[in-house]
């Protein structure tokens, strides 16, 4: 059995971030081997993670990555127990990895195969390994949500208010910094398309009916009723539901879409995601 000093104790504890006691013990379990009581602390960081699996995770961040060369974008939804640990900057380097990974390597059907990947920032780790070694130092569970990858030009934005929110908007030409204004805008007014031909008809045709019979019930001619109720589909329901026909935030004397057009840019797709709600 090797001498356990208070060196070897200081080393490990130094490579793993974890509590001088745990790291004692790991190498007396271990008879003083380092790489061994690094493999025994995290088994015994498994077990934990296992028996406190069924937590509650209501707090997080996104990890967003965008590039331009070669053209790809990615969001992963990253779920933790607490406020003070989803601001930690060890979790937003562990979202942001997840998705760099996820942008930049073979893909992923969903967040428990992303983790198998290797890691952006941890050479020669997988991210379920910086995950659960970041476990064993935070003693949260941390749960990989929603993954979404676009092959195409992309801006993103994270919204990190009383609503944690995550936008990744795929674009065709224009810059990197007008597509993230445009996420930023999403962000701020939740459209649920990009164009009006991408609702459900059924959706518009109730909204249609609706506001008809509102017309109606005002006493309106009934043959301008039809023309009336286009207008206040466009001005009272379009500019709800439909990124390009919704004033631009920044310049409200133009739609979103006029906004890109001017930037030499065309409005592709996007998802908007509030932490924790699908």
């Amino acid at each position: 059995m090797a001498e356990i000093t208070a060196a070897t104790v200081k080393a490990l504890r130094e490579q793993t971030g974890l509590p001088m006691m745990d790291c004692k013990k790991a190498l007396t379990e271990c008879g003083g081997d380092p790489e061994a009581a690094v493999q025994w602390l995290r088994e015994r960081g498994l077990k934990l993670v296992s028996d406190r699996s069924g937590r509650e995770t209501g707090f997080g961040t996104f990890g967003v990555y965008v590039s331009r060369s070669p053209n790809v974008g990615a969001i992963v939804e990253l779920k933790c127990e607490s406020a003070p640990v989803a601001q930690n900057e060890e979790f937003r380097q562990l979202a942001n990895d997840l998705a760099k990974q996820l942008a930049t390597g073979p893909g992923a059907a969903d967040g428990e195969a992303l983790l198998d990947q290797p890691s952006p920032s941890k050479k020669g780790t997988t991210l379920r390994q910086q995950k659960d070694d970041l476990f064993n130092r935070m003693r949260e569970v941390f749960n990989v949500g929603r993954c979404q990858r676009f092959n195409g030009p992309c801006g993103a934005y994270v919204h990190a208010g009383a609503r944690v929110l995550g936008v990744l908007l795929e674009v065709e030409g224009g810059k990197e910094e007008t597509a993230r204004d445009v996420a930023m805008h999403i962000a701020a007014l939740r459209p649920t398309v990009v164009t009006v031909d991408e609702l459900d008809p059924a959706f518009v045709e109730k909204e249609r009916q609706i506001l008809r019979a509102a017309a109606l019930a005002e006493g309106k001619p009934e043959n301008i009723v039809d023309k009336m109720v286009e207008g206040r589909l466009r001005k009272e329901f379009y500019v709800t539901q439909v990124l390009s026909e919704q004033p631009y935030v920044k310049e409200e004397t133009l739609t979103v879409g006029k906004f890109a057009q001017q930037n030499g840019m065309k409005l592709q797709r996007f998802v908007c995601w509030e932490l924790g709600k699908e």
